[in-house]
Formats: structure tokens, sequence, C-alpha cells
């Protein structure tokens, strides 16, 4: 009888994997780590039963948050990634060459150290590039007590249960608009309206009050199952959201980056929100 992984984040619905090989499992420091191999998505790293990342699917989700904020502000110099011991995000980033400085924000050196050794292909060297610094922290933590300011701040933690949690209140928010440059953004995973979709209601009022504009966009995450993920969008500005797709195209032109989900057209798309998300939003 072959093995399979049940992920049963929800009470009422759960997702299996056909497991190839068990690769690694570990059940000491912060958090629960499992990596196997399947048939379908390559390699799947889960913290706590969860699924994180897979080595299949993860493109969709780095690349959506990370070039969407990167063409839309235009000029994106210094970036702050919070979460993503992966390294996905960081290697999406650091595409850019406008990009001078990332600083990636994880509260455990376990993942870092994890995912290094057992998932390279997933950062693919992003951690040893002379602009990444890495600081073992509590997000939260960081963002009330730096004084730095970046151009992009990006939110990549886990769903808001257990220690992801903090990183999906106001006060967090709060510090993270402190942080921003005049035009700079902040987008975050916000998990599946379908499933989750108090997490769009809670976000919108929770950055209202300290950006000028808040919205969401949506990819389509094969294992982050229930139709499409959404994305957390806030900014100072109401420029970037808004530019037009001609602009994308002249900024993908001038600076391009190998993608295999984003394209100025996608990015311009993914900001119409079906009316069942759109209905999420306080009016």
């Amino acid at each position: 009888m072959s093995d399979w992984f049940r992920e049963s984040l929800y009470d009422h619905w759960s997702q299996s994997f056909l497991i190839s090989r068990e690769l690694y499992r570990s059940q000491g420091g912060m958090q629960d780590i499992a990596l196997f191999e399947t048939p379908g998505f390559g390699r799947v790293l889960t913290l706590d039963g969860i699924i994180q990342v897979t080595t299949g699917d993860e493109f969709i989700y780095h690349e959506m948050l990370a070039h969407v904020p990167i063409y839309a502000h235009g000029a994106v110099r210094s970036v702050c990634v919070v979460g993503g011991g992966d390294g996905g995000m960081l290697r999406e980033v650091l595409k850019h060459r406008s990009v001078e400085h990332a600083v990636l924000v994880e509260i455990d050196a376990a993942v870092v150290d994890f995912c290094r050794r057992h998932m390279p292909t997933v950062s693919a060297g992003a951690f040893d590039d002379p602009r990444c610094e890495i600081v073992i922290a509590d997000g939260l933590k960081f963002m009330a007590e730096t004084d730095r300011k970046f151009d992009l701040i990006v939110i990549d933690s886990t769903d808001p249960i257990g220690p992801g949690g903090v990183l999906f209140t106001e006060e967090f928010y709060q510090d993270c608009a402190r942080c921003l440059t005049a035009e700079g953004i902040v987008v975050n995973q916000n998990g599946v309206p379908f499933l989750q979709g108090e997490e769009i209601t809670d976000t919108w009022r929770r950055r209202r009050p300290h950006f000028a504009d808040v919205g969401f966009y949506v990819a389509a995450v094969p294992t982050y199952v229930g139709g499409f993920m959404a994305l957390g969008w806030a900014s100072h500005s109401t420029r970037p959201r808004t530019e037009g797709l001609d602009q994308i195209h002249a900024r993908f032109a001038a600076a391009p980056v190998t993608t295999r989900y984003y394209t100025p057209d996608l990015h311009r798309a993914a900001f119409a929100l079906p009316r069942y998300i759109q209905d999420l939003i306080p009016g």
C-alpha cells in the first residue's frame, strides 16, 4: 500500500499527495518539518502538517508576489521579504538588476538551512547573492524596531493561524506603512477567498487606515486548493496599482526577467476580481 500525505487545513475538505519517497522529517526546533517527493509536484515541504512550497508549482506564487509590485512601481531598489525562508521570493526579487538590496527576515534559521540543503532549486543561489542580507528575527519585532525604508515589502508568511497570525494584524501593517518609501508597496499572500473569505475582509479593514491604496489581485496556484489565491496589496500611492498595460509592457521590455507564469498582460488581468471576491471587500 502506497503512503499518502494528507493536508487537512479545513474541517470539511482535505487534499492528499502520493509520497514517492520521504526525504526528511524532524519534530525538533520551532516547527515540525517534513520533506517528501511526489510524482506530480516534485519535492514538497511541509511545516506543522501544512504545505508550504512544492518545487512543481512554487514559481506561480513567487513570480506574482515579486514581479507585479516591482513592475508596477517602476523603480524598486530596496526590498524586505518577511518569511520566505525557502528563498524562492529572494530568487525572483533578485532577478531585477534595479534591486540594490534585499533583506530576508526569517524567524527560524533551521528553515533557511534546511531549504539551502534540501531544496536548492527554489533559491537558485539567491542566498549567496551579494545584495542579499539574511536576518534571523521575528518579523513583527523587526518591522516594529527598524528605521529602514523599503520600496517593497513582501510578506511571505504562513496562514494567520499559529506563529503566522501576528503578520496579519493591524499593528504589523501600521509598522509596514511606516517603513515604506513614498510610493512603496506591501504585498502578501491572503489565502483562498472561496474558503478563507474572512482574510480578505479583515486585511482590508486593518490596512485601510494606514495606506492610501488597498486592494487585492489573484493567482491560480494548484497546491493552494479552492480556486484563486488572493494576494494582498497596499501602498501610500494610488499610482502603481493603476499603471496602464502599455507602461507595464514598456518596463518589462526594458528590464525583462525570465518567467513561467507572469506576463505584463496577466499583471493587469490579475487585478480584475471575480464578483465573489469583490463582495468580501467592505464598501
